[in-house]
This record gives C-alpha cells, sequence and structure tokens, in this order.
C-alpha cells in the first residue's frame, strides 16, 4: 500500500541528526497533514507511515525511529498493547499519542503502558513539532493534570472498564452516540445478535442493568465521550 512503509527519498537529503519519527494513523490525510507540518522542521525526518497497530509495530522493530507517533483508534490490536509491544522489541522508540479523544480510559491506559506523551489532534502543529523533540530527548510530558487523572482512573474504574474487550468498548461507545442495535450491527460489520451478546455482556461486566444506565457510568467515568 503506497506510503505505508518506509520512506526512500527523504532519508538522502537530511543529516543522521534528525529525529527519526514513525507515523501511524488509519487515515491517510490525516498522515499527510502530520508529515506535511511534521517536516517543515529541518530537524525531524518522517521514516515510515503505519495504517494500524500491527503495521506500526512491524515497522517500529524495522525502522527503530526515536518517536512513534501514535493514533489511538485504528484496527488491530488495543492500543496499549501496541505501546507494550513497541517497548519490548524496539526501547529506543518513544511512543507519543496523538488523538481526538480526550478521554480518561484511553489516558490511563495509555499512562500504565509507558507513553511519554499524550496530546491531542487540536494542538497547533508548531506546538506538537516541540513535543516531538522533547520527547525525542527522552523527555516525559505528561503533564500533572494528565498524571493525576490517570491515576484517579484507575482507582475508581479501572478494572471494571479493563474487563470490557476492545470490541465491547467500541460498542459501548456506539451506545452512548445513540446508535440503534441495527446501526452498531452496521458500523462494525457484525450480526444484529452479536451486538446484542456484547451489549449483555458489557452490562454484566458494569454491572448495569440497563443500556442507559451503562452508557451513564461511562461518561461519568470518562470511558467515553459525551
Amino acid at each position: 500500500m503506497t506510503g505505508m512503509n518506509e520512506t526512500n527519498g527523504t532519508e538522502g537529503t537530511r543529516g543522521s541528526e534528525c529525529i527519526r519519527v514513525l507515523l501511524a494513523d488509519d487515515h491517510p490525510a490525516m498522515r499527510a497533514g502530520i508529515r506535511a507540518f511534521l517536516e517543515k522542521a529541518s530537524d525531524i525526518q518522517v521514516v515510515g507511515e503505519a495504517g494500524d497497530g500491527e503495521e506500526a509495530r512491524r515497522l517500529a522493530e524495522e525502522l527503530g525511529p526515536q518517536v512513534l507517533l501514535l493514533d489511538l483508534s485504528m484496527p488491530g490490536p488495543k492500543p496499549e498493547d501496541t505501546v507494550a509491544w513497541v517497548r519490548g522489541h524496539s526501547p529506543e522508540t518513544a511512543v507519543l499519542v496523538l488523538t481526538a479523544h480526550d478521554v480518561d480510559a484511553y489516558l490511563a491506559a495509555m499512562v500504565a503502558a509507558g507513553i511519554a506523551g499524550f496530546v491531542l489532534k487540536e494542538e497547533v502543529p508548531e506546538e506538537i513539532v516541540n513535543i516531538v523533540r522533547c520527547v525525542a530527548r527522552k523527555e516525559v510530558i505528561l503533564t500533572e493534570a494528565q498524571l493525576a487523572r490517570a491515576h484517579r482512573w484507575q482507582e475508581e474504574v479501572g478494572a471494571r472498564w479493563e474487563s470490557l474487550t476492545k470490541r465491547e468498548r467500541e460498542v459501548l461507545a456506539l451506545v452512548a452516540g445513540g446508535r440503534s442495535t441495527l446501526q452498531i450491527a452496521e458500523a462494525l460489520t457484525i450480526e444484529t445478535c452479536t451486538v446484542e451478546t456484547h451489549i449483555g455482556n458489557i452490562l454484566a461486566k458494569l454491572n448495569a442493568d440497563s443500556r442507559a444506565k451503562a452508557v451513564a457510568w461511562a461518561w461519568q467515568h470518562g470511558a467515553v465521550e459525551e
């Protein structure tokens, strides 16, 4: 697939002192936009792009980037599992999450997995570039507020949330977004009976007796966006 591997033209024009960055996002247009503003900086080189978690793992191990810029909502393994895998197989690579989802559950999982930073995509490009530089210097740029949120989440609700599978979390997010069983089935390309099974599992794990109560729990604890 075009663009989703190591780059071949930039490497010869930039010095070895450049910060080597791997982009992982399942939206090609988003990757292109991020790449464009990163490579305006003379000290940053994007060495590869990945469109899912498995490819992010493979390229991190093959290319050994200093920074993996990781989106949370991609096909493949849970993002926290990808972070843990990269830290084990490419220890020189620092993981910087770049996401549109400022959700406590995601933040807590990523902090526990060992990320260097958690940045929102709405941040101005210049600030993201500066953060990449900090992370490449092995600095951890998590704020005190982010660490406090992550700690609170783990203390109060972490175990219950972690009991949900990735697919169950996806279903809960869609329920919270007002989707019907049929709409969820269509969105996830699964049968309606499978959706109902997932919802039943969610209710049991969250000790909720209705979809509304499960959604209220998720909103209250920052597990999904309102």
